[in-house]
């Protein structure tokens, strides 16, 4: 039965209201309507509470932890839904004839190999009238010398206090080897870790000793040790065969989904402090875009955000 709501005087649906609906009846969610709008779940409750009055109709069945379109829901979104697309790709049209608005992203130089660059495509697809600009440091953003407009970076320290911090990856360490080394010397317990070379980064040397205190893995002698200056050539050079190494998942999902890396004891992980991302007071509207991307990504998980990405 079609559930009536008190009008208000005829008048346009406002546009921001429109555009939560269409988002929340797409992924059916309120809360993933907020993660994708960059907003609260609350703001998104009220935009579409307003969109409702304005109708006359409800749009939507609230049930507990999920929301359902009603028929006229489903009948505003087969009708609104394109109409919003329709306004973006007008927008993207007129914003592609002017000159590419830059956004500088501040990462440490691993985290810009292994996990910005290969999922980059996705953003520049979406945004083509938005020039990504990668800038690579490895001092915490309120040493940074240059400007930018948004950073990441592992943990709270280090950070302005005029920087709003946000949660981003949740991360964890776990060995991992190239294919090939694996079928001449397998790795399928921990008293096999002694016959590998073991590989480390100077900024991370002590890893290696806290996981095998964690994994309850025997204090034996690796067959060699290398050490690198950063933690991307240690990945590497477990690609090309040279050793094992204690990955960060955030930074191998690439090299596993593409099988150039192979972890022999997938559960054995040990937490890492979790990765935060910050806008500059100063940044450049451009910037929200890439914190919701952010958002996006963190919310597809790994996997999801490797597949989104291409291989």
């Amino acid at each position: 039965m079609r559930e009536k709501i008190a009008h208000m005087p005829l008048r346009e649906p406002p546009l921001n209201a429109v555009r939560a609906f269409v988002a929340a009846a797409r992924h059916q969610s309120f809360t993933r309507a907020a993660v994708e709008l960059h907003v609260t779940h609350s703001a998104v409750s009220r935009q579409i509470k307003s969109l409702e009055e304005c109708l006359g109709v409800a749009l939507f069945e609230r049930r507990i932890r999920q929301v359902a379109l009603t028929a006229e829901g489903q009948q505003f979104f087969a009708e609104a839904g394109p109409a919003i697309a329709q306004i973006h790709a007008a927008a993207r049209a007129l914003q592609a004839q002017g000159p590419a608005r830059a956004v500088r992203i501040n990462v440490r130089p691993s985290f810009a190999v292994r996990w910005l660059i290969p999922r980059l495509p996705s953003f520049v697809e979406r945004y083509p009238e938005i020039e990504p600009q990668v800038v690579t440091s490895t001092v915490m953003p309120e040493q940074a010398a240059g400007s930018f407009d948004i950073a990441v970076r592992r943990g709270l320290e280090g950070w302005p206090p005029s920087i709003e911090v946000r949660p981003f990856l949740e991360d964890e360490v776990l060995v991992v080897g190239a294919p090939a080394l694996f079928k001449t010397h397998p790795l399928a317990d921990l008293r096999a870790l002694a016959s590998h070379v073991q590989l480390s980064a100077r900024t991370r040397k002590e890893d290696w000793d806290a996981w095998k205190k964690h994994v309850g893995a025997p204090r034996a002698r690796p067959a060699g040790r290398l050490q690198f200056d950063h933690l991307h050539f240690v990945l590497q050079a477990a690609v090309d065969g040279l050793g094992i190494a204690l990955a960060p998942t955030s930074l191998v999902a690439h090299d596993l989904a593409s099988g150039r890396l192979q972890s022999p004891l997938p559960s054995l992980r040990m937490a890492l402090n979790r990765y935060y991302y910050g806008l500059a007071p100063d940044a450049a509207p451009e910037a929200a875009h890439v914190a919701q991307w952010f958002e996006e990504m963190m919310a597809l998980g790994p996997q999801g955000a490797m597949t989104l990405a291409g291989p």
